[in-house]
């Protein structure tokens, strides 16, 4: 046994030695110089916190991560779903339709969307048709939101499907049994076991728009500029890197602060979930 976790440790050193050299260290070094340059101390994200401008671009970005979740959350749920109802091939067929986005490059994707949603393209076409003339998605948040949630709506599926694809069905059949309709067995024993799954999913697609820069920077515009695109332009064009550091420590402790937010709200709902199925069971 000992030879076993000792093995599984020297195993594990060459994963803990990327994540310090190319993830903890970089964002160590720009975190510090936030805190020393050009002086030492808060001043930096003072600054940073005293700026409406930067405030409003928080504010925006912060408010297209739970839009973008929101729509995830409502298209992805039912999908996922779906996916543990059907049977082995459609499953599969599903499945590949969830993970093609995956074999095409995000640029590519990208680009894509800026065909789909440019002055006279096939959105702009579909809304005329609809009764919504001269309409430009590109350059818009609106746009900027459509391709975020194509990116990150496979994220979304999988991270559920997973979770809803645990769930005990045979629970759904003793309520029915016991004379609820399939809408109430759904949302008083099938809901609420998924919604650690669902907090889970939810966070991931939170963080990960959070974080989000080539498509705002191609897809929407400077007016519509999200925190990431004002960071690389302080390193990129002002060279500010103390700054950037400021809004990335910023962005970091907000992240962490709401992803410590969702953990603990997940906690005591994954007892009292435990407690009703240990007690459905020993009844």
């Amino acid at each position: 046994m000992r030879s076993s976790r000792l093995l599984s440790g020297i195993a594990v050193i060459p994963a803990l030695a990327v994540i310090l050299i190319f993830f903890l260290l970089p964002i160590g070094v720009i975190i510090y110089r936030s805190f020393t340059e050009p002086d030492p101390g808060l001043g930096q994200y003072a600054g940073a916190l005293a700026d409406p401008t930067t405030l409003r671009v928080l504010g925006r970005t912060f408010l297209t991560a739970v839009i973008a979740v929101i729509v995830c959350v409502l298209l992805g749920y039912p999908y996922a779903y779906l996916m543990t109802l059907v049977g082995p091939m459609a499953r599969t067929l599903l499945m590949v339709l969830v993970l093609v986005p995956f074999w095409t490059s995000l640029m590519a994707r990208t680009f894509a969307w800026i065909s789909l949603l440019q002055r006279d393209g096939p959105v702009s076409a579909i809304l005329g048709f609809f009764g919504a003339q001269d309409v430009t998605l590109l350059g818009s948040a609106t746009g900027v939101i459509l391709a975020i949630v194509q990116i990150l709506l496979p994220y979304m599926i999988l991270t559920l499907f997973t979770a809803l694809g645990s769930i005990d069905r045979r629970q759904l059949a003793a309520a029915q049994s016991l004379g609820a309709n399939r809408y109430r067995t759904f949302w008083q024993v099938y809901l609420p076991q998924s919604l650690p799954g669902l907090f889970a999913s939810s966070a991931l697609v939170f963080i990960l728009a959070l974080g989000f820069y080539i498509t705002p920077q191609l897809i929407g515009s400077p007016k519509e500029a999200m925190i990431s695109q004002v960071i690389g332009l302080r390193v990129e064009k002002i060279v500010d890197f103390a700054g950037a550091g400021a809004l990335s420590g910023i962005l970091l402790i907000a992240t962490l602060g709401l992803f410590a937010v969702a953990i603990l709200a997940i906690a005591p709902l994954r007892r009292s979930i435990s407690q009703m199925i240990n007690g459905g069971e020993r009844s």
